[in-house]
């Protein structure tokens, strides 16, 4: 009976501080005590005590012109809820529900350096006779549909750094071959919203990737849609393209992404 009542019931003091932690974390500028009495519409009494109480649990700090902004107790809830969101298991949570391609194998990836790391994957049986996606497999970025949403994020500069003396050996005849060749891919998938492995991994084989965003709206995974090249045809591949990009904002927004906020420019 309790527990039901304190969910009717909210705690005004918690309430307000949150709204006060909130609107310093939105606002360009940084606030004073009445400005955000006036935005809030709560009595500058109020928003004294509830500052000062902020201010001694380190949630705010009062800055030397008597403005507020966030202090180092929300980073630590931060970290926290990155160490706590296991991207590999929200994905595991989900891969069943939202596929709708029986046929398709479904990857996870991350990046490390110029290579994707893959953390989970559900082959399907044709899948391993063509390549077998494993738990740690490594494969390279510019090759494989993840790692290409990963780059799109990344400044044509950044790109360039990545690789200083030029891509990898090429996996089939299709792999791209230099690096100009990959940032016009690269400008295709940030067009477009999706990226494509075109048989450059394998051969006989097309994936569709999407990135995962973290609450900082950065690429912290790399979903992917692989299938056979000869069962793709147009109403399969909108449909795969559909399945991907839906895991990758359901992930996104599992992982703390503010996928209705300003997205991060990427500047060639």
């Amino acid at each position: 009976m309790d527990s039901l009542k304190s969910k009717s019931n909210p705690v005004p003091a918690l309430e307000r501080g949150a709204r006060i932690l909130d609107l310093v974390a939105r606002s360009r500028s940084f606030l004073s005590l009445s400005e955000i009495s006036r935005e809030l519409k709560i009595a500058r009494s109020s928003v004294h005590t509830l500052c000062h109480t902020l201010i001694n649990l380190e949630l705010l700090i009062r800055r030397s012109d008597q403005t507020f902004q966030l202090g180092p107790h929300v980073m630590r809830w931060s970290n926290a809820f990155s160490l706590q969101s296991d991207v590999a298991t929200e994905f595991a949570s989900i891969w069943d529900h939202e596929t709708e391609l029986p046929g398709a194998t479904i990857t996870l990836t991350v990046l490390e350096g110029a290579e994707v790391i893959y953390i989970a994957a559900r082959n399907s049986a044709w899948s391993n006779t063509r390549i077998d996606f494993r738990t740690g497999m490594r494969l390279p970025a510019a090759f494989t549909a993840t790692g290409k949403a990963f780059l799109s994020h990344m400044s044509d500069f950044e790109v360039r750094r990545l690789y200083p003396e030029g891509l990898p050996p090429v996996r089939t005849p299709r792999s791209v071959q230099d690096v100009d060749n990959l940032l016009k891919e690269l400008q295709e998938i940030r067009q477009r919203g999706y990226s494509c492995d075109d048989e450059q991994v394998a051969e006989g084989i097309v994936c569709f990737g999407a990135a995962v965003l973290d609450s900082r709206n950065r690429p912290i995974a790399g979903v992917a849609v692989s299938l056979p090249n000869e069962s793709v045809d147009e109403g399969v591949q909108k449909k795969a393209i559909a399945n991907v990009k839906r895991i990758a904002t359901q992930l996104s927004h599992r992982m703390g992404a503010d996928l209705h906020g300003p997205t991060n420019p990427v500047r060639s």
